[in-house]
Parts: C-alpha cells; structure tokens; sequence
C-alpha cells in the first residue's frame, strides 16, 4: 500500500535537494553558454590549430557518456594536482558537456545568417561589433532559441548525475531517503513528480523570454 506520510520528515532534505539541483544546472547553464559562444566565434575565424582543439573537445565530449567525464574530473584529475568537491566537480563536468553542445548550436545559429544581410549591416555605416551584435547575434539567438532552451532541459535532468560522485543534487537526496524510509516508490514517484515540475516552469519562463526578447517581425 502506497504511503507518502514518512517522506514528509525529510521535506527539508528535498527542498535543499531542489536547490541544490538548480544551482548546478544555472551555474553549468550560464557557464557552458559563455564557453559556447566563444569557441563558436573561435571556430569562425579559421585558425586551424584553434580548430583542430575545438573539435578535438566537441567530438570527445559528444561521444563519451557524461558520466565517464564526470569520473575523469572528479577520479582521475586528483592524481596530477587537481582535486574538486563533488559539487565543483560535477559543476565542471557539466558545463563541459553542456558548452561542447552548445558550441554546434550557435556555430549553425551564425552560419545561418544570409552574408548578404551582414554586407548590408556595413554599407549602413555600421561598425564591425554592431554588425555583430544587430546584424548577426540577435537573428542567429532567435533561430537557435528552441534549441538552447531544450539543451538546457536536458542538462537540468542531467544534473542527476552529480549523485554519482555524492554531489547532494535532488536524486541523491532521493537515494538518502529510500535507503532511510525503504519507501522506493514512493521516493521515485515524488522526485519523479518534482522534476516533471521543474521542467515545466522552465518551459514557461523560457516561453515568456523568447515572446519577450524576439518580439520584431520574421521577413517571408
């Protein structure tokens, strides 16, 4: 028979769980963006040995599980001098993973900005960091939104693998409680329930965002 009633105890312990998750998907979020967004505008300046590293980082990270990555930063980096928390670690790995795809998603958002339309950013007198800023990055933002948002998704139901490294995310709290509580069920369902939330409210905030920020008229 299901019984909610003894999970109520460690309300606390889920809430620091919650947290604790979104902490970690903000923190990889924000900062796998910025290294997005600059291995991108790496790629676009035809330096080959620049190149040549950054696919080098796209092609390993897309093609290994997270979890290997996440063991490599948190296992193996110690022995040569660098040792992170569980939290910092997974934070690390995370962005990792997160900023090799999003590297490919902005990269296509600016190759799929009309050349003709940047020429004509210069001959209205502009300067080359506001064609780059009006002309190219707002229209390649628009076009590639969707894809961010939805990447972002996926990395917040990632962050579950911080667990494995003891990182005290929502699905280790969850991990705490049924081996306390022996109510798996229960504990799965509601985290379950909790993260079905989270990717909802995000949905709808990143909905309002892209109505917000995108607002001018598509040319057809």
């Amino acid at each position: 028979m299901l019984n909610f009633r003894p999970l109520w105890r460690y309300e606390d312990a889920f809430i620091e769980g919650i947290l604790t998750t979104l902490e970690l998907a903000l923190i990889a979020g924000l900062a796998g963006l910025a290294l997005g967004l600059v291995c991108a505008l790496v790629l676009g300046r035809g330096n080959r040995a620049a190149n040549l590293l950054i696919r080098s980082y796209i092609e390993i990270i897309r093609n290994t599980p997270p979890v290997l990555q996440i063991f490599i930063i948190f296992f193996v980096l110690p022995r040569i001098g660098l040792r992170f928390p569980p939290f910092e670690a997974a934070a690390v790995a995370l962005t990792l993973y997160f900023g090799a795809f999003v590297t490919e998603i902005i990269r296509s958002g600016l190759d799929s900005i009309p050349k003709a339309q940047v020429e004509a950013g210069h001959c209205l007198g502009l300067a080359g960091w506001q064609v780059f800023a009006h002309v190219v990055l707002m229209p390649a933002m628009r076009n590639i939104y969707p894809s961010l948002t939805s990447q972002f998704i996926l990395l917040l139901l990632g962050t579950s693998i911080a667990s494995f490294i003891s990182a005290e995310e929502l699905f280790h709290t969850a991990a705490v409680v049924d081996s306390r509580t022996f109510r798996s069920f229960e504990v799965y369902a509601l985290i379950s329930g909790i993260y079905v939330l989270m990717v909802i409210a995000f949905r709808l905030l990143f909905f309002a965002i892209g109505r917000l920020a995108f607002r001018w008229p598509v040319a057809r």
